[in-house]
């Protein structure tokens, strides 16, 4: 058992917890964790939100680069949690999962969240200062590992208003909260606004498509953070009798939200790093089909070539963003200061990943992610995270994971590997070892071994190659069912 829980625990004030300390939540959606981002806020801690579909390995990374030294999690994440926690000072510890009962015994040690609040205490002085760090979320990159965006308290209040007025929230508004709250997309373009606006948040421990229509009539909801996913499950559902939706938001404009459910849509773009959208539309203005909109007057926009020059109308570049460090895009990656430095050009342009189309009226449409990323339903993989683990494996030479088209989760992980000798007992193993070293979404959903990968300039993988025959044995098996 971890040391953490070998001994009892005195209880100082706020249980030793102090300004710019690290505390961890590692929660599904429960009111315990907004309870927990605020109590951190207010005595000057830093919340370190963290995805509960981790594996131990992954949860151990989180703990160990934050140097957080405390955890509040729920029952069905402690056995995890007590085997990453090692070098915390103590584990809190909800007695339901996202309200559900639970009939996980609390080891010695554990302390019930209802005893972290069960007594008042003074709070402390602290002096405003919007660039004092107030959240960390972990996001994937082109690195092997997660890196951490830190927010300021200026970027957490930024975030509240300016989506808010983006959106047009109003007091009388209420939202369903069902993205998870340890990204980006629920807490800052759906709770935070929402709360700025004085409108009503309703929490949800997930999305659910049968249960969606019930719960958004029965509170009245008037808006939701939509996306493709969410979009495709209520298709196959009957429509509802009545809702009381003045406004979807969406990555880009989809018509058939309009056709199908009378339901105005706004589109908007933006990445952890840039704390909110960058790129926008607006209801009662026309934007294509498939656009993003335009860029949002808090921030500047460019779409670039490779050579660094501007792109004219329909050509394609990547996007890059500037705005102000500490407020309107992110301060820094935690402990990686060269990570942070490769992000942004000379001129404090913020380098996106991503690659757009600027149209000819002036809309942006987003083309694809120019990082080495999949996009799995609601979650970000980066290849060479998994691409790293698969290595790890005796007899496998090299590997390369790409995205195969989905028709529910946009895409899915699927390996190609070079190995010595193939064998469906290596493929075993490396489907064992992706078990225990990522998060569910991460792992790849088929194994395709290969005498060779395909090769360019300076032996880089050219995974386009490899992209574009998963797509034609998908236009394959359509056109033989067919």
């Amino acid at each position: 058992m971890p040391r953490c829980c070998r001994r009892k625990y005195p209880r100082p004030s706020w249980w030793g917890v102090r300004s710019g300390h690290f505390v961890n939540l590692h929660l599904d959606n429960c009111p315990e964790f907004l309870l927990a981002w605020f109590a951190c806020a207010r005595i000057g801690a830093i919340a370190v939100t963290t995805n509960t579909g981790s594996s131990q390995e992954e949860l151990e990374f989180f703990l160990s680069d934050s140097n957080a030294r405390v955890i509040l999690t729920q029952p069905k994440y402690l056995p995890i949690v007590l085997g990453a926690s090692r070098s915390l000072s103590w584990i809190g510890c909800c007695s339901t999962d996202s309200g559900a009962p639970s009939a996980v015994p609390f080891p010695p040690g554990v302390i019930p969240f209802q005893e972290l609040c069960a007594k008042a205490m003074p709070l402390p002085h602290l002096d405003r200062d919007p660039r004092r760090p107030n959240h960390v979320q972990y996001t994937s990159g082109t690195t092997s590992r997660p890196k951490g965006v830190v927010w300021t308290h200026g970027n957490a209040l930024w975030a509240a208003k300016v989506t808010s007025n983006h959106a047009q929230l109003l007091e009388i508004d209420s939202v369903p909260v069902f993205f998870p709250l340890f990204h980006a997309n629920a807490l800052a373009y759906t709770v935070l606004p929402t709360l700025w606006s004085g409108g009503t948040a309703v929490l949800m421990p997930k999305f659910s498509s049968s249960r969606f229509w019930e719960i958004t009539a029965r509170h009245r909801c008037t808006w939701a953070n939509m996306v493709l996913f969410t979009i495709r499950a209520l298709q196959s559902l009957p429509d509802p009798p009545h809702h009381d939706f003045r406004l979807w938001a969406l990555l880009s404009q989809n018509p058939g939200v309009q056709e199908r459910w009378r339901i105005p849509s706004i589109s908007w773009y933006g990445m952890t790093e840039t704390i909110t959208q960058n790129i926008h539309s607006f209801i009662g203005f026309d934007t294509p089909a498939g656009a993003i909109g335009h860029p949002a007057h808090e921030y500047e926009v460019a779409v670039r070539h490779e050579s660094g020059a501007d792109v004219a109308p329909g050509e394609v570049g990547r996007l890059w963003i500037r705005g102000i460090p500490g407020l309107s895009l992110f301060l820094e990656y935690l402990n990686n200061a060269q990570a942070t430095d490769a992000a942004f050009d000379a001129n404090g342009w913020f380098n996106t990943g991503d690659e757009v189309k600027l149209g000819s009226d002036g809309n942006i449409h987003f083309v694809s992610r120019a990082k080495d990323m999949l996009r799995v339903g609601e979650e970000n993989v980066a290849a060479l995270e998994v691409e790293s683990v698969i290595n790890r494996v005796p007899g496998v030479v090299e590997c390369a994971v790409v995205g195969k088209p989905d028709d529910m989760l946009e895409e899915i992980p699927v390996a190609f590997v070079v190995a010595k000798e193939p064998s469906p007992e290596l493929e075993s193993r490396i489907l064992a070892l992706c078990a225990e070293a990522l998060a569910k979404f991460k792992q790849p959903r088929e194994i395709r071994f290969v005498p060779q990968l395909p090769k360019g300039l300076l032996d880089k993988t050219l995974k386009r190659e490899l992209r574009s025959l998963l797509a034609r044995d998908k236009r394959d098996r359509g056109a033989g069912s067919a």
